[in-house]
């Protein structure tokens, strides 16, 4: 527009005339060369941050939800595999000793005639003769749990050989069996073989090999069963050491 406020009349091409102002000195255009310059880089840092983005932000907020939840699943994972509970592995059960020494419940004889519940995620009926070879772990009731648990469910892991925890369902006087659940808590002490749990509502077991009920505890009683069925051993309140380690290897050739 003119100074005096009226429209500048078109030039030859119908364009209205606009009144451009060229300085003597291009130094005056500096500052406008500077913000021209910031602006610019802010445009290209916007379209990398975009560049950047698309791929996450082209479904919303799914990809980043699924893609923290899959990384929080591989932690985990690695975790347990490096400090969680070794799986129990599985040895060769032989055939059943056909002339056993002793009776059936004694040391030389085979595991009493009955069944215990293998207690993984469901109960599962178990002839007590299939319990071999391996240790049998009979805590008695109100039992606190002892790193000879532990010990046990590593060094029948290391010989490829069972080991399973049963609770003594008689009561000692006042105090009654120990529960599925701290029985359950004991065994997840072991992080060097996992021992198998059982329950035995009967007491078929803590009859044949525990202290008498009522009597005095001596903490877990071990029950040595070689591949062939046979009791080979019956240690009451075992102690870690050489001595449980030659035991607990002897069964593999038992």
């Amino acid at each position: 527009m003119r100074p005096d406020g009226d429209d500048p009349e078109p030039d030859d091409y119908g364009l209205p005339r606009v009144d451009v102002v060229v300085p003597d000195d291009a130094r005056e255009l500096e500052r406008e060369m500077l913000a021209y310059r910031r602006e610019e880089r802010r445009r290209r840092r916007r379209r990398r941050v975009r560049r950047i983005a698309r791929p996450l932000t082209r479904f919303g907020v799914a990809i980043p939800i699924i893609a923290g939840a899959l990384l929080v699943a591989l932690l985990s994972g690695a975790l347990m595999t490096a400090f969680g509970p070794k799986p129990a592995p599985r040895p060769t059960v032989a055939q059943l000793a056909p002339r056993p020494s002793a009776s059936p419940g004694e040391v030389g004889g085979l595991l009493p005639d009955g069944t215990v519940d293998l207690v993984v995620g469901e109960r599962t009926p178990t002839p007590l003769r299939d319990l071999r070879p391996g240790v049998i772990g009979i805590v008695p009731p109100a039992y606190e749990c002892e790193s000879v648990i532990a010990e046990l469910a590593g060094r029948t892991h290391e010989n490829v050989l069972n080991f399973w925890l049963v609770a003594d369902p008689r009561p000692a006087g006042d105090e009654k069996g120990t529960s599925l659940k701290e029985l359950k808590s004991c065994a997840g002490t072991a992080h060097y073989g996992k021992p198998l749990v059982l329950e035995d509502p009967d007491g078929v077991l803590a009859g044949a090999y525990a202290a008498a009920a009522g009597a005095a505890s001596t903490g877990v009683t071990a029950v040595f069963v070689q591949p062939d069925g046979v009791v080979g051993d019956v240690v009451q309140g075992p102690q870690a050491g050489p001595e449980l380690t030659e035991k607990v290897r002897a069964l593999r050739s038992g």
